[in-house]
């Protein structure tokens, strides 16, 4: 883990409503905050990520002597509240579905248990982190879905906003789906592969291209794979590849293939592809970068590009087609002398209606092992699998779907992470998410991944829960 202090990564209302709160003698009272995005026209489902650095955030969270008299000289806080801030430690506890789940709109992901003060300090910290990375790492599964199992290689450092962006969106995209990365510093940091070759600087640095060829293939005899757009990639790129794989198969070694950054990606590959049989070298791959995403990718698998590997960077990095997730943070309870005391936040748009109470997710497999819904229950409900399980649209009521007894499973997918301000267990390396998210993607059908329309998966409330939120809508809007 990494001991980064991120005590003020914080909102400014953040901490003015900590200073209310103590100065009104809220310290001590419990609530509940969930963490869920809405639905757009983009983003239908998620891939979880970002865990890891909130738990290495909220372990770490303290208020050094230099944060203390900053605060202190903006003259807006209490002095006996600074003083409680030297003290400060999380002693609450944090549910979260594990990174590489897929998750849906309106679902808490990861919900916030704890003392009101300590809730609210890491409500921005926690978007922030949980945001950046599900985004990358939802992209990163789309990029991958739509190059139908290729090898994918994340190439997007220069082009991130920052280095954590890089970072961290790196290691998101390795959890969506990608095979490597070519950030070296998140595969130290996170144990992940690396990857890359040479850029046209190589080759125009050599008198011509062959010898630049020639040159990388002698530094790399067993790891050759060649950049071949720096001058005309059929006339003079290709050709001058083959020669050295020639020489490179004469002295015992195989090159790997060739990458192609630029041009009709289709048409030149394609002729490649014929070149480099047509020469003995059928089991080289091409490789293919140059703002690709999985629109990009998809339009070249159809027009039959010849490409095996693809380097994605600026438009996974960024997610440019959509910059951010969306997710909130909303209270939906507290807790007083034991007793859950559910809240909900009211809209016109019926969208941004919060599901009140301390809640779950149990997601259900049908006996092919498929992922067929989710439901949003409160914590505490039990459901017997003996028996038949009728689930309803939360809205559009007339829409059910009942599960007959040996038809279905359930499983709860939220874990509790840190309990009373400790991490419950340790979190898994990063092999073993991309492990975990891998088979988790295989329980979801093609219609549900594809690129263009996809199916809308199911995701409803429990009886219990339904009933609560409608209750609670009435009564507050009979006043």
């Amino acid at each position: 883990m990494v001991d980064r202090n991120f005590s003020l990564l914080t909102d400014l209302y953040e901490l003015t409503m900590m200073n209310g709160y103590y100065l009104r003698g809220r310290r001590g009272e419990t609530a509940v905050f969930d963490v869920f995005f809405r639905q757009n026209d983009l983003i239908t489902y998620s891939v979880a990520a970002g865990l890891e650095q909130v738990v290495e955030y909220i372990v770490n969270l303290k208020f050094s002597d230099d944060d203390i008299a900053y605060l202190d000289s903006l003259n807006i806080f209490d002095k006996s509240f600074l003083e409680y801030l030297k003290s400060f430690r999380f002693h609450g506890d944090v549910y979260a579905v594990p990174e590489g789940t897929f998750v849906f709109p309106g679902e808490p992901i990861l919900t916030v248990k704890a003392d009101v003060m300590e809730a609210q300090l890491v409500e921005t910290a926690i978007l922030n982190l949980v945001n950046h990375q599900t985004l990358i790492a939802t992209k990163s599964a789309k990029i991958f879905y739509a190059a139908k199992d290729d090898n994918v290689m994340e190439f997007g450092l220069r082009r991130a906003q920052g280095p954590d962006a890089g970072i961290y969106g790196a290691r998101a995209a390795i959890i969506g789906g990608c095979n490597s990365t070519s950030n070296v510093l998140t595969g130290k940091m996170f144990s992940v592969p690396v990857s890359g070759t040479h850029a046209h600087s190589w080759v125009m640095n050599f008198p011509s291209e062959l010898e630049a060829f020639r040159a990388y293939a002698q530094t790399y005899p067993d790891a050759t794979l060649l950049l071949v757009d720096t001058y005309d990639t059929l006339k003079s790129g290709v050709p001058n590849a083959i020669k050295v794989f020639n020489e490179l198969r004469a002295a015992g070694h195989e090159p790997i293939g060739i990458r192609l950054d630029s041009g009709d990606l289709a048409y030149l590959t394609k002729k490649a592809r014929k070149m480099l049989d047509d020469a003995g070298f059928s089991n080289t791959i091409i490789c293919a970068s140059g703002d690709l995403d999985e629109y990009s990718i998809t339009s070249l698998k159809n027009q039959g590009a010849c490409i095996s590997s693809w380097g994605v960077g600026t438009k996974l990095i960024t997610s440019a087609d959509m910059p951010a997730l969306g997710g909130v943070y909303k209270l939906a309870a507290v807790i007083e002398d034991g007793e859950i005391i559910p809240k909900i936040k009211l809209s016109d748009n019926s969208a941004k209606i919060t599901n009140p109470g301390f809640k779950t997710i149990y997601r259900i497999y049908g006996k092919d092992g498929m992922a067929e819904a989710d439901l949003i229950a409160l914590r505490g409900e039990t459901f017997d699998t003996s028996k038949p399980l009728t689930i309803v649209h939360p809205v559009e009521r007339w829409k059910k779907l009942t599960f007959e007894p040996g038809e279905y499973t359930m499983k709860e997918l939220p874990i509790k992470v840190i309990e009373n301000g400790k991490l419950v267990g340790a979190m898994p390396p990063l092999k073993e998410i991309v492990a975990y998210a891998k088979k988790e993607k295989e329980t979801f059908w093609d219609e549900y991944k594809r690129i263009d329309k996809p199916h809308i998966y199911k995701v409803d409330l429990s009886d219990d829960l339904y009933t609560l939120k409608t209750n609670m809508i009435n009564a507050i809007r009979r006043g």
